[in-house]
């Protein structure tokens, strides 16, 4: 049973984010066709998905977006969530044209509490103020606001500014995902990622002053054992089944692919009261900062 749809429009961007996870895929993949879009979202529906992400690359900039929003709507999926770098929805009849279509969930990224650093993660001077009237455009439009935030060495300090700013700007929920290096991160690794342990204080003074302001957070990619009091906030507990149609491969449960794939455990992590819970680092991380950081909750 497949609970949401991760569909990848195409790879180009307007941003040349340091830790961008695609790397080069927009120099080597062209736009999804329509054929493929039109297969990929019904192949979901009948596989039970009522939940669709839209996302890249950047799919706002994609020529049939909108095409893409009216036709999930079509089908009849009920979540309809754009993931953008959010610049497009600086203009608020684009906004407007986007709701109007059918979407009723938006993932701007922010990444940074000011505009120096968020601009110099995306490489696209301006982007900063483009996706802070973005965000306030979809909240004055009563859409809900779900943005991701990816934490890198440039930007973990600013985090609890961050935070303050997102509650202030009335998101319904935040995300900060620890960078996962691959692609362009994987190019940019030895000054781009920090350690966790280094990170954390931040996080969760960011994740403290979320919750006062009353909108909902998580963490990505942070295993629990280094989130002593703040395992409610690990998104991986509740990250849906999903299928993702990526640039030349499906996978048919991400769950499955992460806990495979994707991230590692080694084997005292099996005595750890989080074990089965816990998915581990992406395996790329402790390659480059090693295991020590992470010690089994035995109590």
């Amino acid at each position: 049973m497949t609970d949401r749809v991760d569909l990848k429009l195409g790879f180009d961007c307007n941003n040349r984010c340091h830790f961008c996870v695609q790397g080069d895929k927009r120099s080597l993949h062209s736009p999804r066709s329509w054929d493929r879009i039109r297969h990929d979202l019904f192949f979901g529906y009948l596989r039970g998905a009522r939940g669709l992400v839209v996302t890249g690359g950047e799919p706002t900039i994609q020529k049939r977006f909108m095409d893409v929003i009216r036709l999930a709507r079509h089908i009849g999926y009920q979540r309809i969530q754009v993931q953008t770098n959010g610049r497009r929805f600086h203009y608020r009849p684009f906004c407007e044209a986007v709701v109007a279509a059918g979407a009723n969930e938006f993932s701007p990224a922010l990444h940074g509490a000011t505009a120096p650093v968020h601009d110099e993660l995306t490489q696209a001077p301006g982007s900063y103020q483009q996706v802070v009237r973005g965000i306030e455009n979809l909240v004055a439009l009563g859409q809900p606001v779900i943005t991701n935030t990816v934490i890198t060495s440039l930007n973990y300090q600013e985090l609890p500014a961050l935070a303050r700013l997102l509650v202030e700007l009335g998101v319904e929920q935040f995300q900060l995902a620890f960078v996962h290096i691959v692609g362009t991160a994987a190019k940019n690794e030895q000054w781009l990622v920090a350690r966790k342990s280094d990170v954390l204080p931040y996080v969760k003074e960011a994740l403290d002053i979320g919750a006062a302001g009353g909108v909902r957070c998580m963490t990505e990619a942070i295993p629990f054992c280094l989130m002593s009091g703040y395992e409610s906030f690990v998104a991986e507990a509740i990250i849906p089944n999903t299928l993702v149609f990526d640039a030349d491969k499906t996978i048919h449960d991400y769950t499955v692919y992460r806990l495979d794939q994707g991230k590692a455990r080694r084997e005292e992590c099996s005595t750890c009261l989080h074990f089965e819970a816990c998915e581990g680092p992406w395996r790329e991380y402790p390659v480059l900062h090693g295991w020590d950081e992470f010690v089994p909750v035995v109590a």
